[in-house]
């Protein structure tokens, strides 16, 4: 009982508490905000990516492609674990505008946009289309005409709020798109005449991923006229298969389960024309296939988590100091305590439970602060745009809405916990060299 007591008179009595649970608390205030907002940032940034690309892709880095796919697309229909399927051509080409002076190089992609929009999110980036996605190629304006859907940043810009101009009816642009078609020898299939393939396109509608790179960079066109832009041969060839798994799949299961798919797919197709080409394909889960742009977001987080761990040692050596400074000044209580029969696991155990007390307060009250400031994180910064022209990050460059603001309960019980062993961990050695004062030594230096 003499324990709780103490601790509690400790912690309400002494100033030097109060600037100890002040420490701590805004150490944990800082860390569940910048956590919650990185780790939203990096979260919606994964899952903008897996709903670009759906569940797992089998596809090869070459720009030849690999031919067969659509014998292999009836395998995984026949499998049962498949849900949907896309085929796509990607390549790089010469964007030029014929109303304007504009030329520019894009990234292109050649889709069935029914066959996509079931396999990944792309119907739900359009914006004139969303509710037709099979039409995303049909412009409103001429359905005769062969149309394409740009990424929304390849033309239109954001204003500083992130938002768009649209309009009401997508604009009247013609577009002609050249590149330079491969052999399946990855040879160029125009040497000696004309080395480039063209074809002139019409605007259609906009796809807004939330991808930077992919909506400042790409165009997508039907997936025939990809085919005969890109490549040149007798077999018609792709360079990946999107796939999504059924609803009781799981990611590593499903991708397990196309990768023996497809190497008996390999082996029975042996023998055949440019065979070799299947030996460039892999099969990845939409992870390890958008690693590229996913890694250096991961590698940043883990970086601002270890800078974090040197901010919870300078709590360490905060609550340190003030232990020290507290055992000083209360050997007398000690010497009283000790003389009376108190142990030496007792004096460790109060100073343990004061340290636990600075802890907890500190950690609670730094979590509450940074929960009421999360949840208005997005008004201040509005207020502060309004009234002095700063935002956290310029919207007409970075492609991010509203500021990630949901606070994860097992993110801040690991801070909350992190904090509290941080102040027991400070506490240690000024309690266990307090532990170790006898009674005489701390009564004979009141007297002098």
């Amino acid at each position: 009982m003499y324990k709780l007591t103490l601790i509690i008179r400790y912690l309400l009595k002494r100033r030097i508490t109060h600037f100890a649970i002040a420490a701590v608390a805004l150490c944990v205030f800082i860390v569940v905000v910048v956590m919650t907002v990185m780790s939203g940032l990096v979260g919606e940034f994964k899952q903008k990516n897996h709903e670009f690309v759906g569940d797992c892709v089998v596809g090869t880095e070459s720009l030849v492609g690999f031919p067969y796919y659509e014998q292999f697309l009836s395998d995984l229909y026949e499998s049962g674990f498949v849900a949907s399927v896309s085929p796509v051509v990607k390549n790089y080409a010469l964007l030029s505008l014929t109303q304007y002076d504009v030329k520019q190089g894009v990234e292109i992609l050649g889709i069935d946009p029914a066959l996509h929009s079931r396999t990944t999110n792309f119907g739900q980036t359009l914006h004139f289309r969303v509710a037709q996605p099979e039409k995303a190629f049909v412009p409103m304006y001429d359905p005769n005409a062969i149309g394409c859907v740009w990424g929304i940043d390849v033309i239109l810009p954001r204003n500083a709020k992130g938002q768009y101009a649209y309009g009401d009816r997508p604009a009247q642009i013609s577009l002609t798109l050249t590149c330079f078609p491969l052999t399946a020898k990855g040879a160029l299939a125009g040497v000696g005449a004309n080395p480039v393939s063209t074809q002139n396109f019409s605007y259609s509608d906009y796809s807004h991923t939330g991808i930077a790179r992919v909506d400042g960079y790409t165009v997508y066109i039907p997936l025939e006229q990809a085919q005969s832009l890109c490549m040149s041969g007798v077999e018609k060839r792709v360079t990946a298969i999107h796939i999504r798994f059924g609803p009781d799949v799981g990611v590593d299961e499903g991708t397990r389960r196309v990768g023996e798919l497809w190497s008996r797919f390999k082996q029975r197709m042996a023998g055949q024309p440019n065979v070799g080409l299947l030996d460039t394909v892999s099969v990845q889960d939409w992870m390890r296939y958008r690693r590229a742009v996913i890694a250096p977001m991961e590698k940043e987080q883990v970086l601002l988590s270890l800078m974090f761990v040197l901010v919870g040692i300078t709590t360490v050596f905060i609550v340190f100091v003030v232990f020290h400074m507290i055992i000083t000044n209360k050997r007398k209580d000690i010497g009283i305590l000790k003389s009376v029969g108190a142990s030496n696991v007792g004096v460790l155990t109060l100073f343990a439970g004061f340290a636990f007390g600075v802890g907890l307060i500190g950690s609670c009250a730094g979590t509450l602060g940074g929960w009421l400031f999360l949840a208005r994180i997005n008004r201040i910064e509005q207020w502060l745009y309004e009234h002095f022209g700063w935002q956290l990050w310029d919207r007409t460059i970075y492609a991010i809405g509203e500021i990630p603001n949901r606070v994860e309960p097992e993110v801040v019980a690991v801070i909350m916990a992190s904090a509290i062993a941080s102040c027991l961990v400070g506490a240690l050695v000024p309690s266990y060299l307090a532990a170790r004062l006898r009674p005489v030594e701390t009564l004979q230096s009141l007297r002098t």
